[in-house]
């Protein structure tokens, strides 16, 4: 049986966040830390060894494959900031132009610093991936 590796852990965000090598992405993490917490209202928790992430939700796809996962979440990786946003529909993508210099991979947004985007549309996009995913996964948050 398939196990998953990406699990909520009990370990410490504040923790994890100081052993960023990078000054500046450690500071990033700490003001995205403080606007995903805000705009959530949930508290940060670690998801395996890399990804802070906030709330949760239970997933089962048709293959039967499923499992936990944060609602949104982020991860100050050694080349970029992993930004885990759910997409979806066009409005998604209309923020994405309002969002300021970032590249796109299959289920993150990465950027290079804070800085760089607008922290406006970034609270847009939390809220309308939590709002995304519930839809997706009604009656199944963790």
């Amino acid at each position: 049986m398939y196990e998953l590796k990406t699990k909520e852990t009990d370990d410490s965000v504040i923790e994890f966040i100081n052993q960023v090598e990078s000054k500046r992405k450690r500071e990033d993490a700490f003001r995205l830390l403080d606007i995903f917490t805000e705009e959530t209202g949930y508290e940060a928790k670690m998801w395996g060894p890399s990804i802070i992430g906030f709330g949760s939700y239970h997933y089962k796809y048709k293959s039967g494959h499923e499992g936990d996962a944060p609602l949104v979440g982020f991860s100050p990786r050694k080349a970029k900031i992993s930004l885990y946003i759910a997409a979806g529909d066009l409005e998604h993508e209309e923020l994405l132009k309002e969002f300021g210099k970032h590249t796109t991979g299959k289920a993150c947004i990465y950027i290079n610093k804070v800085g760089d985007i607008d922290v406006d549309v970034l609270k847009k996009m939390i809220h309308k991936s939590i709002r995304f995913t519930r839809e997706m996964y009604p009656q199944q948050e963790g």
